[in-house]
């Protein structure tokens, strides 16, 4: 089980915690599944070859082409740090200056989930699976570095969608 650990890093400080995390959640896709995806693809390439937007159905096949070999590869394990000047994941660093906020979404078990708000608009929100970290101990850490966001309650519909429709 991780837990939590403390070294220094000159360069992003002292490490808080800890964790290794999966690049993208690996789902069992059934035929069902398969079947339905294949359907409203064909669908969206015919409307889009029917109204003569062949860019359109460039992307859409693109798309399926790059989900379906996605589904065939094991997600890469990256480390995750939580250090007294930021959040590292892999390689990348994040200084808190960089982010606005935290919140935690914690419905065991479907749902243990780490969010941080970029201050940039143009940058996406970072999403951390919690795995079998205590939510209590990482949202401690963190509200000595970062302000929470208490009024979020449920996951970004984006997540909550691609997680429904076995997308990430």
């Amino acid at each position: 089980m991780p837990k939590s650990v403390h070294h220094s890093n000159t360069l992003t400080g002292e490490v808080l915690h800890e964790w290794t995390i999966l690049e993208y959640e690996q789902h069992k896709r059934n035929v069902l599944w398969y079947t339905c995806m294949l359907v409203i693809g064909l669908a969206l390439v015919a409307y889009a070859l029917f109204t003569g937007n062949f860019l359109f159905a460039l992307i859409i096949v693109l798309f399926s082409i790059i989900l379906f070999l996605q589904s065939q590869q094991d997600p890469p394990r990256l480390p995750f740090r939580i250090t007294e000047l930021g959040i590292v994941i892999n390689s990348r660093f994040y200084s808190y200056s960089e982010l606005e906020n935290f919140y935690i979404i914690y419905n065991p078990p479907e749902i243990k989930t780490l969010f941080f708000e970029p201050r940039s608009s143009a940058r996406p929100r970072i999403r951390v699976p919690l795995g079998d970290q205590d939510p209590s101990e990482i949202r401690f850490t963190l509200r000595e570095f970062l302000p929470e966001d208490t009024e979020r309650e449920e996951e970004p519909f984006s997540d909550m969608f691609a997680r429904r429709w076995l997308m990430h």
